[in-house]
């Protein structure tokens, strides 16, 4: 991979009418493309691949040229600028020999690699995300739960549907609490939400993952902190969530604002809180059949895409379970 630094310069441009309104017009394109975007001054810096970067400097070479002749800029213009520069798809898209079946089943074109749905029932969680607002998901270790949902989420922000990334986790595990964990809060955390972060790290490069950090695209927080903030088109994931009580599932749940999609996962087998019973993710499954624009989501051991060793594992513990209690019921007395 081949990275290159290219400088445009914006002499005698308005940089409000290029960069947007709240810099909306500088983010679509940063939504679009992996390479990082960085205007100091009078000059726009991209650092990426060099097809990539070539895309991109042609098309402030186009919106500077649309401003010099209209005055203005919208963004439908940056839209349509975009789309006829990168001819339509993002570098690194899926080939045109691809059918039409494998293409329906790609979710993202990561750094490595292409994302896809590779089970059925992972196909049907991809439909379900697409379709509905709200999306519950419950499944074993393995099974593609969380990774898939960060690239359902940065597909919609490439896609220009949402603006932001929000990505959560209850902090609760077995055995420690983040009280007796060493460093501020930010490093309290980190172990807890290090999962997300890994998984978005494969689908973008570290410079644009630093940036969309730094600009809150992408924000990964605690469940506790999300108490009190409305998301509005946003794409929002609770990972974990069999570990969130019923009063923070519930708190979480009405955070969801205009525009927004919401993914909840979590293992109903892992609950890690002190009295199992207190899972919000049970709940859900209970309260909100029927809803229009809600959807749910089960996987089995069967959709494990991980080492083939960890559906195994995964069998093993639910023979355990079931003998445990087996010798423990009434009738086994």
């Amino acid at each position: 991979m081949h990275i290159i630094e290219k400088k445009v310069k914006l002499a005698d441009i308005d940089l409000y009418e290029l960069l947007g309104p709240y810099e909306t017009h500088l983010q679509l394109i940063e939504n679009k493309f992996d390479s990082s975007i960085t205007v100091r001054g009078d000059q726009v810096i991209i650092r990426g691949e060099t097809a990539e970067v070539r895309k991109i400097e042609q098309i402030f070479l186009e919106l500077i040229h649309t401003i010099k002749r209209t005055g203005r800029l919208q963004l439908s213009d940056v839209a349509m600028i975009v789309d006829l520069v990168d001819g339509g798809r993002s570098a690194g898209a899926p080939p045109s020999s691809m059918s039409s079946e494998e293409l329906d089943s790609v979710i993202l074109w990561g750094k490595r690699e292409m994302i896809r749905a590779r089970t059925p029932r992972q196909l049907e969680y991809y439909k379900k995300v697409r379709e509905n607002d709200l999306v519950f998901c419950i499944g074993p270790a393995g099974t593609g739960k969380t990774y898939l949902a960060v690239a359902m989420a940065v597909a919609a922000l490439r896609a220009n549907e949402v603006t932001r990334i929000i990505l959560s986790r209850p902090a609760v595990e077995a055995g420690e609490s983040l009280g007796f964990l060493p460093g501020d809060i930010s490093e309290k955390v980190d172990p807890y939400l290090r999962p997300l972060l890994d998984a978005l790290s494969d689908m973008v490069t570290p410079d644009k993952l630093k940036t969309m950090l730094e600009k809150r695209i992408v924000e990964i927080v605690p469940l506790a902190y999300m108490r009190g903030r409305t998301l509005n088109t946003s794409f929002i994931i609770l990972d974990e969530a069999q570990n969130a009580t019923r009063t923070q599932m519930k708190m979480f749940l009405t955070r969801l604002g205009r525009n927004s999609k919401a993914i909840v996962t979590g293992d109903s087998t892992q609950v890690d809180l002190p009295k199992k019973h207190d899972s919000g993710l049970i709940d859900v499954f209970r309260l909100f059949q029927g809803i229009r624009g809600i959807e749910f989501v089960e996987f089995e051991k069967s959709d494990v895409v991980r080492h083939r060793l960890v559906a195994e594992i995964v069998e093993a513990y639910e023979r355990d379970a079931q003998r445990t209690s087996h010798h423990e019921s009434p009738a086994s007395a």
